[in-house]
């Protein structure tokens, strides 16, 4: 196992964590609501683009996260599991930019596609709505060296990202053919 990387303070981690966790949160729901009008010199569905990619790389990482951690190569977990996060803050970053520049896109499909799309981005929505905080106290806990709390938590929190970075390429591919 490797040596913790922070010094442990729950008190301070637990009120960083959710906090940080309401305010993306907040920040989403109410960015989602305004529309910037500005012109770019490439269309704004490019950020959807780059949040499919970011997507697609992250659900890598975690499967060789996963698969680093299974083989005890923990320097290898730790290093993907961190470029995991940075990458799903840049996925944050570039989510916001669309949904600040762009309207909102209607599934065009029909019959059980509709019911299949649906089903997938709300349950996408509703776990991405929760997922930030599992990923927050799972990677404290490793960083602080507590490795059985850390598995405890993976074990609930890598199934959910995980789903959470697939299904967001799958509506990305389902969506994108009624970009406008």
């Amino acid at each position: 196992m490797l040596p913790a990387s922070i010094q442990k303070n729950d008190k301070r981690a637990s009120l960083l964590i959710i906090l940080f966790s309401i305010i993306v949160f907040v920040a989403v729901v109410f960015l989602s609501k305004i529309k910037v009008e500005l012109e770019l010199p490439f269309n704004v569905h490019l950020f959807a683009q780059i949040n499919a990619a970011i997507n697609t790389v992250v659900s890598f990482l975690l499967l060789v996260g996963l698969l680093a951690v299974k083989r005890g190569r923990y320097a290898l977990h730790k290093k993907v599991m961190m470029t995991s996060m940075v990458l799903s803050l840049l996925f944050l970053v570039s989510y916001i930019c669309h949904h600040l520049l762009s309207d909102s896109t209607v599934f065009g499909g029909e019959g059980t596609i509709r019911y299949v799309y649906y089903f997938i981005l709300i349950t996408h929505i509703i776990l991405a709505a929760i997922i930030l905080p599992f990923i927050l106290f799972t990677s404290y806990r490793a960083l602080v060296a507590e490795f059985t709390a850390h598995k405890k938590l993976a074990r609930i929190t890598w199934p959910i990202w995980f789903y959470v970075s697939v299904t967001g390429v799958i509506v990305y591919l389902m969506i994108s053919p009624y970009y406008g």
